[in-house]
């Protein structure tokens, strides 16, 4: 048998990572790549108590490869790339505005960005699950949340899209800055106007917020902070989400007797969602830094390693999931790390859960029956999420 081979970078392996991961699971669950000088954690109990020590496995230097190799910085404000207790005076700022129960207050919101995609293409041959749905209205959400006109939406997307974007060898990503400086000139102009015009959304909500910092002191957000929390909700909102909506399209094709049960039974959408982020999970590969020596079955990785915490593969681990490779709309343990665990669990989870479910129920309000132009279909590549960025798919009337 050949020797295991992971590499984030390879576009080959990328495309079907999930036989390379078991084989990590099953031969390799501690594994080393030399080339890329990091470590690869793959099965669920490690990767689930990993997530949740962020004092052992620091985010603090970044979540992303290319990020920690560049020696790059994220603006402050970033929570995913900050540690305690930074990240906490952070987090719990922007959780008293970004609650569950507002999101749940936009859902007639997202319905409705969704019949403006969807209903001109009914009587239609087909719809590209990316093109006419998944880029479309997450970005139309977010946008609306933070207060980004409409006009300009569209253009921060794909050059967000871009900034993630990765080439073969590595290069380009996030080690290449943070949504570009076109973006982040184009969003401190944001702030201005917000604070001159202030308005019911997330950026001015985040301008007029007081919190207590790391020092114990009582102020409101200085503008590298604001631009950080910014840049992130701008970039979460659109990237995950998109993916999400792409990976439901897909396994919804490629199992299409499931795509029959959830047709008779759209009560059953909600955890058709969560087996979706069960079985791709969208964001699939978390970076760390340990903090102090470890051991890991057998072998001590020195403090400073870098440490690839594959929650896609922990996804699919058959010690904790029964025939974790069966794609299961009706599965009852979808308890996932898609959104992962800890600490850094996704603040924004209730809102992508929603606009998941959403798209799902109003595509399938329209069509019950969809087959994947294979041919045509492309995956977006980065290190940071995975999934298609283009979904083209032939319908048939319900």
């Amino acid at each position: 048998m050949s020797q295991i081979y992971y590499d984030p970078y390879d576009f080959e392996i990328d495309a079907d990572p999930h036989p390379v991961w078991k084989r990590m699971r099953d031969e390799a669950p501690l594994y080393r790549n030399d080339e890329h000088d990091f470590w690869a954690l793959s099965r669920f109990d490690d990767v689930e108590a990993a997530l949740a020590d962020w004092r052992t496995y620091s985010s603090a230097r970044g979540t992303v490869l290319e990020l920690i190799r560049s020696g790059a910085t994220a603006p402050p404000g970033t929570i995913l790339f900050e540690d305690p207790p930074l990240h906490d005076a952070h987090r719990a700022l922007l959780a008293r505005l970004f609650t569950p129960r507002r999101i749940a207050e936009i859902e007639p919101q997202v319905r409705a960005y969704c019949a403006r995609s969807l209903d001109p293409l009914v009587g239609g041959s087909g719809f590209d699950f990316i093109a006419d749905l998944g880029s479309q209205m997450p970005m139309r959400v977010i946008g609306m949340l933070l207060g980004i006109p409409e006009e300009d939406q569209e253009a921060i997307r794909d050059r967000i899209d871009a900034s993630l974007s990765i080439q073969e060898d590595g290069s380009g990503g996030l080690g290449d800055g943070f949504g570009g400086a076109a973006t982040m000139d184009r969003f401190r102009e944001y702030i201005e106007w917000r604070r001159k015009n202030p308005s019911d959304d997330l950026m001015t909500d985040l301008l007029r917020a007081r919190f207590v910092d790391d020092e114990g002191k009582e102020r409101t957000l200085r503008d590298d902070e604001l631009l950080g929390y910014i840049m992130l909700l701008a970039a979460a909102g659109n990237e995950t989400t998109t993916r999400l909506i792409g990976w439901t399209g897909h396994l919804l094709d490629r199992f299409p007797d499931q795509r029959r049960i959830l047709a008779e039974d759209r009560s059953l959408v909600s955890n058709a969602i969560e087996e979706v982020l069960r079985y791709e999970a969208p964001s699939p590969v978390q970076a760390r830094v340990l903090m102090r020596p470890m051991e890991h079955h057998g072998t001590r990785l020195e403090e400073g390693s870098t440490l690839l915490l594959l929650n896609g593969s922990a996804n699919r681990d058959d010690r904790h999931y029964p025939d974790a490779d069966r794609f299961d709309v009706r599965r009852e343990d979808t308890h996932h790390l898609s959104f992962g665990h800890g600490i850094h669990f996704c603040l924004g989870a209730s809102l992508a859960r929603l606009e998941a479910i959403v798209a799902l129920d109003e595509v399938l309000a329209r069509w019950t029956d969809w087959e994947v132009d294979r041919e045509r279909a492309a995956m977006a590549r980065t290190s940071t999420v995975r999934g298609w960025k283009s979904l083209p798919a032939r319908v048939s009337a319900s």
